[in-house]
C-alpha cells in the first residue's frame, strides 16, 4: 500500500479520536488540513495558540476496547505508517500548514512496547536527523513497561495516557484485554513521579483523557477522579470523548443508554464536563461543591457553575466595586477576562454598571442578577 494510500485511512479512522474537541473560542477547536488530515491546537507559552498535526501511527490493534472502531477483530482495513513516512509527512505539514508540533498516537500492534518502538524511533528520527527540536506529543499505551515511559518523557514535550474510566468497575465493562491497575493506574502514577517539580522530566506536560457515556458512570464519579488527578498526580490537563453512538459493541452499556437519551445528550453532557474542568483548574471551585442530580449527573440545561449558584443564594449578590478576584469568579456569566477588566476599571473609581467596565451581551445579561453597585 503506498503512502497516499495509508494517510487516506488513518486520516479518515483519526476522526474516531475527540479529545482536545472542545474549548472556549474557535482558535481552540481542531480542524482538517490538505488531504483530510486532522490539526488540533496547543497553547503556547506565550500565549495564542498553534497547530499540531496528530496522525495515528498504526490502525491496527491488539486490544479488544469495546467502544472503540478499531478494536480487534473489527472489519477495518488496516495499515501503518513507518517512522520516515511519518517524519516526511510532518515536515511537509510543517512547510504547507504552518504546524506547530506533532501528536503521534497509535493502536497497539503486537505488545505495547513493540508500538511505542514506533513512536518513539519517529520521534528519535525528527530530533537527530532532522534536528527538530519542537513541540512533539507522545500518546502512552496501556500497557506500557517503565522503559518505554521514561524513554518518552527524554523525547516528548508532552505525553498523555487515557485513564478511560472513573474506576476498575467500569473499565472491565469495556476491555478484557487490559487490567486497570496494571495497564493504566501504575504507569499513570509513574508519569507523576518522573514530572514531579525537582524531577528530571519536569519540563514535560502531562494529559489523560476519559472516554464519556460509553460505559454507565456518572459525572459524579469523572469529577472525583478529576480531582484525584489535579490534587494527586498534578496533571496539567483532562480531556473528555463522547462515545459516539453506534461505533462499539453493541452489548456496552453506553449503546443501550443512547436509546433512552436524545441525540445530543452525549455532546452536551461532554461540554459540561469540560465547562466542570475549568472550575477546578482556573476558578477555585473543588469537586465536593459541585451540584450533582439525583442520579448523580450534572445538569444539562444548565452550566455547573450557574447551578451551584442557584444553590447558594447566601453567597449573593455581590458588591462589584469590593469583591476579590475569587468572589467574582463564581458570579455567573464572569469569566476569567470579564472578571480582569472588572477589576482594572474600578481602579478608576466606583462602578454603577458591568458596561461601564465594558461588559455588555449575553453574559453580562447572565451576570447582573447577582451583582450589587454599593
Amino acid at each position: 500500500m503506498d503512502t497516499q494510500r495509508k494517510l487516506e485511512i488513518l486520516a479518515q479512522d483519526a476522526q474516531y479520536d475527540l479529545a482536545c474537541a472542545c474549548g472556549t473560542s474557535h482558535d481552540e477547536h481542531r480542524r482538517r488540513g490538505a488531504g483530510g488530515k486532522w490539526l488540533y491546537p496547543v497553547t503556547l507559552a506565550s500565549g495564542g495558540y498553534s497547530l499540531l498535526l496528530k496522525t495515528l501511527v498504526s490502525n491496527a490493534c491488539s486490544n479488544d476496547c469495546k467502544y472503540c472502531p478499531l478494536r480487534r477483530g473489527s472489519n477495518v482495513e488496516r495499515c501503518s505508517l513507518t517512522p520516515d513516512e511519518i517524519a516526511n509527512i510532518f515536515l511537509e505539514y510543517r512547510r504547507t500548514e504552518n504546524v506547530f508540533g506533532l501528536f503521534l498516537t497509535s493502536g497497539v500492534t503486537g505488545t505495547p512496547d513493540q508500538s511505542m518502538e514506533r513512536l518513539l524511533d519517529t520521534t528519535k528520527l525528527l530530533r537527530r536527523k532532522h534536528q527538530f527540536r519542537g513541540y512533539i506529543h507522545l500518546k502512552i499505551l496501556p500497557g506500557s513497561s517503565d522503559a518505554a515511559i521514561e524513554e518518552a518523557l527524554r523525547c516528548a514535550t508532552a505525553v498523555s495516557l487515557n485513564i478511560e474510566t472513573p474506576g476498575r468497575r467500569h473499565f472491565e465493562k469495556l476491555s478484557a484485554s487490559k487490567d486497570y491497575d496494571r495497564d493504566i493506574i501504575n504507569p499513570l502514577r509513574l508519569i507523576s513521579r518522573l514530572t514531579a517539580p525537582g524531577q528530571r522530566y519536569a519540563r514535560v506536560k502531562c494529559t489523560t483523557q476519559f472516554v464519556v457515556g460509553a460505559s454507565d458512570e456518572t459525572d459524579a464519579e469523572i469529577v472525583k477522579y478529576m480531582d484525584g488527578i489535579y490534587e494527586r498526580l498534578k496533571f496539567d490537563r483532562i480531556y473528555f470523548s463522547a462515545y459516539q453512538p453506534g461505533l462499539g459493541d453493541p452489548s456496552i452499556p453506553g449503546e443501550q443508554a443512547l436509546r433512552r437519551q436524545p441525540g445530543d445528550a452525549l455532546l452536551r453532557r461532554e461540554h459540561r464536563l469540560y465547562q466542570t474542568d475549568f472550575l477546578l483548574r482556573k476558578y477555585g471551585f473543588t469537586g465536593k461543591e459541585l451540584i450533582f442530580d439525583a442520579g448523580g449527573n450534572l445538569a444539562l440545561d444548565g452550566d455547573p457553575k450557574e447551578t451551584w449558584a442557584r444553590a447558594h443564594p447566601e453567597y449573593f449578590p455581590l458588591n462589584a466595586n469590593t469583591a476579590d478576584r475569587e468572589k467574582l469568579l463564581r458570579v455567573p456569566g464572569l469569566g476569567l477576562l470579564g472578571v480582569a477588566r472588572l477589576l482594572e476599571a474600578r481602579q478608576q473609581g466606583a462602578l454603577r454598571s458591568l458596561a461601564a467596565a465594558g461588559l455588555r451581551g449575553r453574559l453580562a445579561a447572565k451576570a447582573a442578577p447577582y451583582l450589587v453597585w454599593s
